[in-house]
């Protein structure tokens, strides 16, 4: 298990630090001879960096010592991670063509908010209500992807919607999900995995815990079937998997689970327990731009003791609104009648929590205390303007009004425009 830096400087990572304080730049790689970047907006492409052996040696042995691992011929794997960063070095006797180090970003901010995702064609409006409505009726999420499509980034989106009360367990190998940072008002426990304590043993320690929801960073292994061990208990939970078509996650879980003796069993228990399957994809467009989007979505289910999968999306696309039996039930049973159709503005910035969502999305953190004094302070001022100027009631009144409702609009776009400060001021 890689071990945690608490706070890397900019003395320390030298010339990747403009890339690793670009919000925009995702993996930061160095083969031994040239530098790549992976960019949220433009992909991944080279860039144009000296680096000497030199800084490459003090870098290595710099992130060593703050974790107290040593780095040589015959230690020849450093990794750490820092709250944001997984960091990974391959010593030059292992790696022929040179050092190799791979810087991977996971800020614990969302980047996928509603409006983005519509203006961008993520996904249609339709299905992206239907899933925050399947959110709310507490179904059970496996999304697939290749690496680097932004699996994890669509499960911090997801996360949001799980009430604040009902507590949350995340298990992870390297911190990505944030999900205590990004939520922290949540009853949550976030749990990390290593050589002494496997994505196994976590699930099993889940059980104690009184979880209502288990995040998943990524189903690799055998531990998938502790995972719907748990769902089958009334658990909650989202988890990731690499995959290529949805039709195939049935056969991808059972051959990562332990028991091969009873197929048959196994795959009724997926199609059981796992309610949701989305697919995401990422596309290089002909400006050389990366488009993210949901390639298909679907629903499993075990209905008249058969194993079926109802596809909504496919190729981006909505083919079907049929809606299987048993997920209508849930989604009715949680107060959901329209299932197509949900409040597009969860994010209701008059709630100070969920203002509070919002600023996060922009790396700052905004409390209820805030809010509160900000209403009470711009009050206060709106009255001694109506008592200096002798203002009409009814015109205070709705100017009053008008000051409250309008005040967390500016309120975000203040943390907006810091953020774009910060990004390129300098």
């Amino acid at each position: 298990m890689s071990e945690v830096i608490y706070d890397p400087t900019p003395e320390q990572f030298g010339v990747f630090w403009k890339y690793v304080d670009d919000p925009d730049v995702t993996d930061i790689d160095f083969n031994g001879r040239a530098l790549w970047i992976t960019n949220l907006h433009t992909g991944r492409h080279k860039v144009d960096e000296k680096i000497t052996d030199d800084f490459l040696i003090a870098f290595a042995h710099n992130i060593g010592n703050c974790v107290n691992k040593p780095f040589n011929n015959a230690n020849k794997i450093l990794e750490a991670d820092t709250k944001e960063l997984r960091i990974s070095i391959i010593h030059d006797s292992a790696a022929t063509t040179g050092i190799s180090v791979c810087i991977r970003k996971s800020p614990p901010v969302i980047r996928n908010t509603i409006s983005g995702m519509i203006k961008d064609k993520y996904c249609p409006t339709d299905i992206l209500m239907l899933l925050i409505n399947c959110v709310t009726a507490g179904m059970n999420f496996v999304i697939g992807g290749e690496p680097g499509s932004g699996k994890t980034e669509f499960v911090k989106f997801l996360m949001q919607f799980i009430p604040l009360e009902k507590r949350v367990i995340t298990i992870e190998d390297s911190l990505e999900i944030h999900y205590s940072e990004i939520n922290p008002e949540a009853d949550a426990v976030e749990l990390r995995v290593g050589e002494d304590f496997s994505y196994t043993d976590a699930i099993k320690a889940c059980l104690r815990q009184n979880p209502m929801w288990l995040l998943l960073s990524e189903a690799r292994s055998v531990e998938v079937t502790s995972l719907i061990e748990q769902w089958s208990t009334g658990v909650n939970g989202i988890t990731t998997i690499h995959l290529d078509d949805l039709r195939k996650l049935p056969d991808r879980i059972e051959n990562m689970m332990n028991d091969v003796n009873d197929a048959s069993r196994l795959e009724n228990r997926i199609y059981r327990y796992v309610n949701v399957g989305v697919l995401i994809r990422r596309e290089k467009e002909a400006d050389g731009g990366i488009r993210r989007y949901i390639d298909q979505m679907c629903f499993y289910v075990r209905e008249e003791h058969k194993n079926r999968v109802y596809m909504l999306v496919e190729d981006g696309e909505i083919i079907s609104r049929k809606i299987p039996a048993d997920i209508a039930k849930r989604l009715k049973l949680a107060g959901i009648d329209e299932f197509f159709w949900c409040d597009l503005d969860p994010f209701g910035l008059m709630d100070p929590r969920n203002l509070a969502k919002e600023v996060h999305v922009y790396g700052y953190n905004f409390s209820w205390k805030t809010h509160l004094s900000l209403i009470v302070c711009s009050l206060l001022g709106m009255g001694a303007i109506g008592v200096v100027f002798h203002l009409n009631a009814v015109y205070f009144a709705v100017t009053v009004i008008a000051v409250v409702v309008m005040l967390p609009i500016f309120v975000l776009t203040m943390y907006k425009r810091m953020y774009e400060q910060k990004r390129f001021g300098d």
